[in-house]
Parts: C-alpha cells; structure tokens; sequence
C-alpha cells in the first residue's frame, strides 16, 4: 500500500510531535482513514539549513474529532525536480478547466504559475474573488504535490493583467514563448535556454491579435504545435510535456536505451 504524503506549510523537525491544520486533518481521518500507528510522509517544500529538499517519515500519534497528532520521524533527502525552470503564464479559464491546468501542470514540473487575465477571459472577477481563486488554485498545487511526489511546492501568483503579466517578463532576459495555432516557429529554430524558460498560453477563446504583438514586441516568440486549434487545457499540457522532453527531465536514461 502506497503510503499517504501530507503537505504541512510549517517548520518541521525530526523528534518533534505537531498538530494537523484542519483540512490536513480532515483528509487523513475521513478520506485516507488512517489510524494510531499507521506511517505517512511529511513535507513542507521548504530547504533544510544544508540546502536540501526532502519529506519526513512520520507516524499518527493520536486521533481526535477534529485534531491529529504526528510524530515526525527521520529527514530523507529527496527531489524529483525538473532540471527545467518553467513557468507558465496561464490565461484563466472557466472552473474546473482551470483547476485540471493547474493540477497537471504541478505534476509535469512546472515551478510557478501566474494566472492571466486577457481580452477574452470569460471568468468575472469582482470583489475579493481574485484571492480566492488564488487561494483555491494554490490548494490544487498543494494536493498536487502530495500526490505525484514533489517536494518543492510551485508558487500561483495573484491574477495579473495581461498588460502587467507581459511588462514584467518583458524584463526578463530568458526564453518566453507565446504558445499560438498560426505560430511557424518550432525547436529547428530555439536555441537551448539559458535559465527559465516562461509560457504563455491563452484562455479558452485563445489570445488577440493584437496581444500576440503585445508579447511578440515584449520578446515573446511565436511558437505552436501543429496545424490544430487545441483546447486551453491540452495546449498548456501538450506545450510543458514538450518542452520537458526536450530541456527537462522526461527524457532522463534514455541516451542509454
């Protein structure tokens, strides 16, 4: 049986016995249904003072109605990382669109997310409901995290403009694709990046005209994946698993094959 990984945004340390935070706690009785004794992984994606990112092997110390208690047990010093430092730029879509997006974009490797409002989003954001998408989407990384293994946990930025999302990168001396149907350019003509590398990908109705100039002019290069118009969701998925076979960790052992 696969033992349950729990992701806890508090310092931890070997010896120590800590309290779950409610939603944590909630998972583990009511959905994993463990009980005293039984074994799970701690992480909190943060670096140990030698710089190393790694989990905990714990156990659960007691069970109450709405609190448990775990005794955390020996550092192990592991990553799953991507060599590729990516981020995506994600123009926001409907639901659980978006949520599927963010959910499988942690799991391919990316290592931030800033969610974009453009000419075509359909979501309404008034009020305070820009944090708390954010808020929720941060929570679909951090489940995220839990289950594929990550011990870095990427960081969802709060909403942006389109404007204010392209001046930014527009700074950045790194590789930036804008990912568009009508784009020619392909990986015959990029050159390997240096550092991070940004994507851009549009909402469901996709970018304007005159936003891919807007990011063309702020050293976002055209690029696109066949003749075919593809869905937000598989165009942000195709783009990172692409973009990890070439420059990241997806073809890792295979010159040996």
């Amino acid at each position: 049986m696969r033992i349950p990984r729990i992701y806890q945004p508090m310092p931890l340390l070997s010896g120590q016995t800590i309290k779950l935070d409610a939603q944590a706690t909630v998972h583990l009785t009511k959905v994993l249904r463990l009980r005293v004794g039984d074994a799970l992984v701690l992480f909190n994606g943060e670096e140990n003072d030698k710089g190393e990112r790694g989990e905990f092997a714990a156990r659960v110390n007691a069970v109450e109605r709405r609190s448990a208690m775990i005794d955390v047990g020996e550092f192990v010093a592991c990553s799953s990382e991507s060599p590729l430092e990516l981020v995506l730029l994600q123009g926001i879509s409907r639901g659980e669109r978006m949520d599927f997006t963010v959910q499988k974009a942690v799991e391919l490797g990316v290592s931030r997310i800033v969610p974009v409002l453009s000419e075509r989003t359909v979501v309404n954001f008034k009020g305070d409901r820009q944090e708390k998408r954010r808020t929720h989407w941060q929570g679909v990384v951090n489940s995220a995290c839990e289950q594929c293994g990550r011990n870095r946990v990427p960081t969802v930025e709060a909403v942006k403009s389109f404007a204010v999302a392209i001046a930014e990168m527009a700074e950045m001396d790194t590789l930036k694709l804008v990912l568009h149907h009508r784009a020619e350019t392909n990986f015959a003509t990029l050159a390997a990046p240096q550092g991070t590398v940004s994507l851009l990908i549009g909402p469901e109705g996709g970018f304007s005209v005159q936003e891919i100039a807007t990011a063309e002019a702020a050293g976002f290069v055209p690029w696109g994946l066949g003749s075919r118009v593809l869905r937000t969701e598989t165009a942000a998925l195709a783009a990172i698993s692409v973009l990890q076979w070439q420059w990241g960790d997806f073809t890792a052992g295979m010159e040996n094959k």
